[in-house]
């Protein structure tokens, strides 16, 4: 298939063999599409049986150092996993996802749960060796679990749908309905020159 000139940095990244391969190949998209679903269900399977310990709902009794050391690698594991695959599978659509609402907001709320994470292992992990084995945790860390688990919860929403509205936003069909004003700026800048 002839592809144009690329116009946009967007374009750019879409029309290399790589992102051509991937979008143009039978096996190649669902292939990767389904190795990132499973590791997105590792992460949130290992992420919300942290999340039920710091909300004292499940396995009250088991101390929170040795939850996290069990979950953690797993939840590392598939969350590089899930990057690189995420990372292909953007580079086979890269013009339609950088104007589709959905995909930036997956992409803010994954900052926002890592900036979540990070404040508790940081912050709140501090104090952790005073409610380690306790059945009720701190404020902070159930705000921690709670907030968490929204995110995830979002994040997986928003990933669905991204799924669902691909056709929808693409540089070429923006402008010929009532697209919004969000997906309006979005395509101002990724479609430019398109």
């Amino acid at each position: 298939m002839y592809y144009p000139e690329p116009t946009t940095i967007w374009e750019s990244i879409q029309y290399t063999p790589l992102g051509i391969f991937i979008a143009e190949s039978t096996w190649a998209f669902p292939t990767i599409e389904t190795i990132h679903v499973i590791a997105l269900v590792t992460v949130l399977g290992t992420i919300f049986v942290m999340d039920l310990r710091l909300l004292g709902v499940a396995s009250k009794n088991y101390p929170i150092t040795s939850m996290s050391r069990d979950t953690l690698k797993w939840t590392w594991g598939g969350f590089i996993l899930a990057a690189i695959t995420g990372t292909l599978l953007y580079i086979s659509k890269t013009s339609s996802y950088m104007i589709n609402p959905f995909f930036m907001g997956k992409m803010a709320l994954l900052a926002i749960a890592g900036l979540n994470m990070a404040y508790f292992h940081f912050v709140t992990w501090k104090t952790v060796a005073n409610w380690d084995t306790s059945p009720v945790v701190p404020t902070g860390a159930k705000v921690a679990g709670i907030t968490s688990l929204i995110f995830w919860i979002t994040i997986v929403f928003f990933g669905r749908a991204i799924g669902f509205t691909l056709g929808i936003y693409d540089c070429y069909m923006v402008g010929q309905g009532d697209d919004g004003f969000i997906v309006s700026m979005l395509a101002g800048i990724a479609c430019a020159g398109a």
